[in-house]
């Protein structure tokens, strides 16, 4: 069988194109196990799977757990705010608690950036990252692209904008590093003081229009503005933003062609895309939501094989 390159799914940037494909073929077998009458396979009954969600999530959190029990894993569940992190347990002393417990093999989400990249330092389980800060979302990533694979068939050549608030986004830097080893086209494009210094250094071009990158692409992945992550206004009002940056279903029926829409979620309907968006057959929003949980049993299955194989 084949195998990851990698021992934990710190970021996309870790991974090669092969990996990527990897993931993409072993998440098409579970996308048939999930939508049979019975949902379960018992490939991973002698793994033990710890979330640690130190931020607020729901879909995330919610697809990480559905996917392990959907895997047969023995499930352990930590949030922060209910925690001994309140009492000042430092990082690694709460997650070495917990992998005396026999864990192998932690999910977690951090506010800090490089969070799971320092965690894969100091401890002895595969570390899988649910999002670092404003660094990196790899499943996130991974599902959004599958998902395009999906409708559109090979990734290679085709043409993806990332609207909206770039800065804050973990879900842009992953879904670049995706696309770009896979061969598409991407633009981004928001406000100049959402966009951060440098990001065409990554392969990507900036287009301010959202017309002009609207007029260009084959799907566009909707961002929310990511207020909890501001320490000040970086636009003059939400209204303002709508007006540039928001797309309603009477602009997607004016272009040339049809575009797809993405969202990773939550979605603020009414500004970066309206309801009669979201729910139009322009969207392929809940078929990310799906594929989250099969891709999500792939990445947890490939890397628990690896785990299997070292202990043999």
């Amino acid at each position: 069988m084949k195998e990851l390159s990698v021992s934990n799914l710190l970021g996309i940037k870790y991974l090669t194109a092969e990996d990527l494909h990897l993931i993409f073929e072993t998440a098409d077998q579970f996308k048939e196990v999930i939508n049979r009458p019975i949902k379960k396979v018992p490939s991973l009954r002698d793994i033990t799977i710890a979330n640690l969600f130190f931020e607020n999530s729901t879909r995330t959190r919610l697809s990480f757990e559905l996917a392990e029990k959907r895997l047969s894993a023995d499930v352990i569940n930590f949030s922060a705010s209910s925690s001994s992190v309140t009492k000042g347990e430092t990082l690694i002393d709460t997650v070495n608690n917990i992998l005396a417990m026999k864990v192998d093999m932690v999910v977690m989400r951090h506010p800090n950036p490089g969070a799971g990249v320092f965690l894969s330092k100091h401890v002895k389980a595969s570390i899988v990252n649910a999002g670092d800060g404003a660094h990196e979302h790899p499943t996130q990533a991974l599902l959004d692209v599958f998902s395009i694979r999906e409708k559109y068939g090979d990734i290679a050549g085709k043409k993806i904008v990332i609207v909206g608030d770039i800065m804050h986004s973990r879900v842009a830097l992953s879904n670049i590093f995706t696309l770009k080893k896979l061969g598409a086209e991407v633009k981004v494009c928001g406000p100049n003081s959402l966009m951060p210094k440098h990001i065409e250094s990554l392969g990507v071009k900036v287009e301010p229009n959202l017309i002009k990158a609207l007029e260009w692409c084959d799907i566009a992945n909707m961002l929310r503005v990511q207020n909890e992550r501001m320490e000040h206004s970086y636009f003059p009002s939400t209204r303002e933003y709508v007006q540039q940056y928001g797309i309603n279903k009477t602009l997607l029926d004016s272009l040339s062609k049809s575009v797809t829409i993405m969202h990773p979620g939550p979605i603020n309907r009414g500004v970066e895309i309206t309801s009669d968006v979201a729910d139009s057959e322009h969207s392929i929003i809940l078929n990310q939501v799906e594929n989250g949980v099969a891709i999500r049993m792939a990445v947890i299955y490939l890397l628990a094989s690896k785990i299997k194989n070292y202990e043999n």
